[in-house]
């Protein structure tokens, strides 16, 4: 099944136990609101459904696999409420998965740039291909990555998260990535990349699911109070995304993107 929203889409497919979710928008795979609410529901969903064993995540394209919250949603926030409401997606798409008593593998096949980073986090296995590199750029636009950080510090440890968080415009290779735990595997191809989660997936699809559902219980253990924590941190990027650093950064950075689409027009 195929949603269209936002200008992009999330698909749901359910084959042999194995549920694939899959996102997509044309900038990027970046993640407006209304994506980031129809890819909760999709992960919700597919938690409550008896026949799926276990849950692939993966965005669309072969370019970057999520370049993080729509920059066109951010300029159009005019009060800390509508910035709460932001924001509040990308916690509700985490403890989504969080809650999800089927373990996510995630494909991570190109760059993930900030809320991007958060999803190959909390996935519970992530498998990906050489130049899928790292970086959160949100102190770059005057904000931080207060949503996500639970889900990234406890994947890669306080010290790996805080270099990712104060060095904003540093890129981390997908062999740093692995090398921290964010990613679980690395692969020089997409085509070794989607024999190893299709291995994976099968082998997780044929095991027990009650031991499945309390391994998952067992990883996650210690994070119910995510439900209120995520709401707090979305409410600090609401505020701070009202400034006018914020304002005059993120018009920066479109207008340093527009030069360089027109740039490669020309050329």
């Amino acid at each position: 099944m195929k949603k269209e929203i936002a200008g992009g889409y999330i698909s749901t497919e359910l084959h042999k136990g194995i549920c694939t979710i899959e996102f997509y928008h044309p900038q990027s795979n970046s993640l407006p609101g209304a994506l980031l609410t129809g890819l909760a529901q999709a992960i919700h969903g597919a938690g409550e459904e008896h026949e799926t064993k276990v849950i692939v995540l993966r965005s669309g394209g072969i370019g970057a696999f999520c370049a993080g919250a729509s920059f066109d949603e951010l300029t159009a926030i005019r009060t800390a409420e509508e910035g709460l409401h932001f924001f509040s997606g990308f916690a509700h798409v985490i403890n989504a998965m969080r809650r999800c008593p089927k373990l996510i593998i995630g494909r991570i096949h190109g760059k993930c740039v900030g809320g991007g980073v958060g999803l190959a986090a909390a996935v519970d296995y992530a498998i990906a291909m050489e130049g899928a590199d790292v970086k959160l750029s949100e102190l770059a636009i005057g904000i931080g990555p207060f949503v996500v950080g639970p889900a990234i510090e406890r994947k890669i440890g306080i010290s790996a998260f805080s270099q990712l968080a104060i060095d904003a415009t540093l890129w981390r290779t997908a062999d740093w990535a692995r090398r921290k735990s964010l990613f679980c595997e690395l692969h020089a191809s997409a085509e070794g990349m989607d024999e190893s989660i299709f291995r994976l997936a099968n082998q997780l699809a044929k095991s027990s699911p009650e031991a499945l559902k309390e391994m998952k219980k067992m990883f996650w253990a210690g994070c119910a109070h995510w439900d209120s924590v995520l709401q707090e941190r979305a409410a600090i990027s609401g505020r701070l995304i009202l400034s006018d650093f914020s304002r005059q950064a993120i018009a920066a950075f479109k207008q340093k993107a527009a030069e360089k689409k027109a740039a490669a027009a020309q050329s």
